[in-house]
């Protein structure tokens, strides 16, 4: 790379160092507040040594001299060779001399391909830092790391930290159309400027690199599952190509969604049967097209017969059929396909929550080895809490994608402070029991639990051309909570808040421990206040903004939020025990016998599984009725209190974003209650009880909030 490229690499780089703080995410590198600290880093940081010279080296040297002398307010010295003692030595397994490999020599065997060391060592008896890896990427990973230390004021004495990713594909599923809106998107239009690509790289493109890059996600689909095949054309595979080249350095990965029916709408033919060999040749050409223009194509993520996406069944075939013909297009460059679960018919009257195990249960074992399953966290659909998707361990022959929402479709979109990262541990923590005891959710998608190679987590993305990227400041930690999630599946979500409160506002403990106390709780809140002890998919129709548990009337029995609570006279819930739709036959034994019984079944799933009477005894003694309406005011009195621990904040931040988040939680604190009374007044009806003492009365009637319309709610 020529001195000017550098120059211009460091320019981008710094470009966002003096960004609005809204704008830089984690990555805000503020000066250093104690000065105890700030000299400790500054004795070990007298000097920088770079050991190489691709592009991902200079944006890993250009990160850490924006970082470095940003936090400590003094520019290290960039230096050609180790001189003297107190360097920080930056470069991949190839790059270092032979004292340097010798000295680490055992370091690498704990590390794979993506993995980075981070070392103090003493070198001809003088102490240094090395960040290291097997590769370029994972240096850079390393440098990320290292900055985050800085950032949190973590020691840098006697560094010893080898890390590897546990996951192969960490990917951010954008569902971006092509004319820039965003389906469930919450932060503005899509990122990709189509119109002005190939020769117009945007700022943002840069920096989203950056930010991906930093907690590890490895990969970006570009295109919304509901597809467009115009995308595969060659004057938008001309423009993917740009953006491909911009992520590449930052060991990012381009994928695209395939539309099945894209041989017919875009490839002239009559038919997209995957069994045609016409068809089949196609994809193959289309896939020599896309990889010879990137190299490093990730693949493709395909929607196929799902809420009337084209797919095989189209012509009498299977996912297995559709999948493997894609497969074999994409194998001899590398690519993988990953084929998405959530699927549902129609003609299905049973229970939808069945629906994706009993029919991709039975193809286990028949997918090539380069096709990855993607499913859902949960049977239905991204709800506040739901149980983990029966297909985790059930598909011990085949590899299991998660698909986790980032964005917050069904709770409260980007007016809702919801720290969902609480909800993606008590997802991969789930056992599944699949093979005994401790068969965990993270075991299968990291392919432990049956020795698979190929392993992946997906995102579906909450980013977009908002200044703040996210639409609220704080749905910045789910996408940060994502990617760390991603990187080990076994982290804990209170240490990632942790983390990112200190990189994104502060390290002052009177901030950190209240702020991150909020964090933690706000998911159960969101739950408590929307849909507690177990009910789902009571939001209102098409744009999922807000209650409508009265919705009856919509074409598809499972479109309406009465399929889901079946509230009457005699009670609420849906019984999907062995007495019921037997649902729960669908999970191991352990777990099976677990939710049949209403002795054993957690609370929190309680309404999931079964229909019980409205004066059902719950274990603190309190009626169904009376627990469930609690339940709901205790989600606005929680939602309060989150509003008092903001206000104490304001000496401790900035004031742009303090007030970004104290209106934004006012918000939330009216629609909280808005949830309770609507829920609240509708199920009345059907138990005919009064309000127990501690829950306030609704100001309004139920007909005024069934008369509530939103025909312009974002993300439709």
């Amino acid at each position: 790379m020529t001195s000017l490229r550098f120059v211009f690499w460091f320019l981008i780089i710094s470009f966002s160092a003096f960004a609005q703080k809204d704008y830089k995410l984690w990555l805000q590198y503020d000066k250093m507040q104690n000065a105890v600290i700030a000299s400790e880093y500054k004795k070990n940081l007298q000097g920088i040594v770079s050991l190489g010279s691709s592009e991902t080296s200079k944006i890993a040297l250009a990160e850490l001299e924006t970082g470095i002398s940003n936090m400590l307010g003094n520019k290290p010295e960039i230096r050609s060779v180790i001189n003297g003692e107190n360097n920080l030595i930056v470069g991949s397994q190839a790059a270092l001399n032979s004292d340097l490999k010798k000295v680490l020599v055992s370091d690498f065997d704990k590390i794979n391909n993506e993995g980075f060391i981070i070392k103090s060592i003493s070198l001809k008896n003088k102490n240094q830092i090395v960040i290291t890896g097997k590769n370029d990427v994972g240096v850079l990973y390393g440098v990320y790391s290292f900055l985050r230390l800085i950032e949190t004021n973590k020691s840098l004495r006697n560094l010893n930290i080898a890390d590897s990713p546990k996951i192969n594909l960490r990917v951010l599923n954008h569902w971006d159309n092509l004319d820039r809106t965003v389906e469930r998107g919450y932060a503005g239009f899509s990122l990709w400027n189509w119109q002005k690509l190939p020769d117009f790289i945007d700022q943002r493109y840069i920096d989203y690199a950056r930010a991906n890059a930093s907690i590890g996600i490895n990969g970006t689909v570009l295109t919304n599952v509901n597809a467009n095949a115009l995308i595969l054309t060659p004057q938008y595979l001309e423009k993917v190509e740009a953006l491909a080249n911009v992520f590449r350095p930052y060991g990012i990965k381009v994928y695209l969604t395939a539309r099945f029916s894209a041989p017919i709408e875009i490839g002239g033919l009559k038919t997209a049967d995957p069994k045609e060999v016409a068809v089949a040749n196609w994809w193959k050409e289309k896939a020599k097209e896309i990889y010879k223009r990137i190299p490093d194509f990730g693949g493709f993520l395909v929607k196929a017969n799902s809420e009337g996406q084209p797919g095989p069944q189209n012509y009498g075939r299977d996912h297995v059929d559709g999948a493997n013909m894609l497969a074999d297009a994409v194998a001899p460059f590398g690519g993988v396909i990953m084929w998405r679960a959530f699927v549902y018919s129609e003609h299905d009257a049973n229970d939808r929550a069945k629906q994706a195990y009993s029919e991709f249960q039975p193809y286990d074992g028949k997918f090539k080895e380069n096709v990855i399953v993607q499913v859902k966290n949960g049977a239905i659909d991204f709800q506040p809490r739901e149980p983990f998707h029966p297909l985790f361990g059930a598909m011990k022959k085949t590899p299991m994608m998660m698909e986790f929402q980032i964005t917050q479709e069904y709770l409260g979109f980007s007016t809702h402070l919801v720290y969902l990262p609480k909800l993606f541990q008590e997802v991969l923590e789930a056992d599944t029991y699949q093979k005994g005891k401790g068969a965990t959710v993270a075991k299968v998608i990291d392919g432990s639990l049956s020795s698979q190679k190929l392993t992946g987590i997906a995102g579906v993305s909450n980013i977009g051309n908002d200044l703040n990227w996210t639409g609220h400041p704080f749905a910045q930690a789910n996408w940060y909570g994502f990617g760390r999630l991603a990187w080990d599946p076994y982290l804990d979500s209170e240490m990632i808040a942790d983390e990112w409160l200190r990189s994104t506002f502060s390290n002052n403990e009177n901030f950190v421990k209240p702020v991150k106390e909020m964090m933690i709780t706000s998911r159960e809140a969101v739950v408590n206040y929307m849909t507690p002890l177990g009910l789902h998919h009571i939001m209102d129709t098409g744009h999922h903004y807000g209650p409508g548990p009265w919705v009856s009337d919509l074409s598809r029995p499972e479109w309406n939020p009465t399929y889901y609570h079946k509230a009457d006279k005699n009670g609420i819930g849906f019984d999907r025990s062995k007495t019921g739709t037997n649902a729960t036959a669908q999970y191991a034994t352990e777990v099976a016998d677990i939710f049949d019984n209403t002795e054993t079944c957690p609370e929190i799933d309680l309404l999931w599984f079964h229909h019980l009477s409205w004066d059902y005894k719950l274990k603190n003694g309190q009626t169904l009725w009376n627990g469930m309406a609690l339940k709901y005011q205790e989600g606005v009195n929680q939602v309060q209190q989150m509003q008092n621990i903001w206000n104490k904040t304001e000496k401790y931040i900035d004031n742009e974003r303090f007030k970004e988040v104290q209106m934004l939680l006012k918000i939330q604190y009216k629609e909280a209650k808005w949830w309770r009374d609507a829920c609240l007044l509708y199920f009345q009806q059907y138990s005919g009880k009064e309000l127990p003492a501690g829950v306030e009365q609704p100001t309004q009637t139920l007909e005024y909030f069934k008369s509530l319309k939103f025909p312009f709610a974002p993300g439709n």
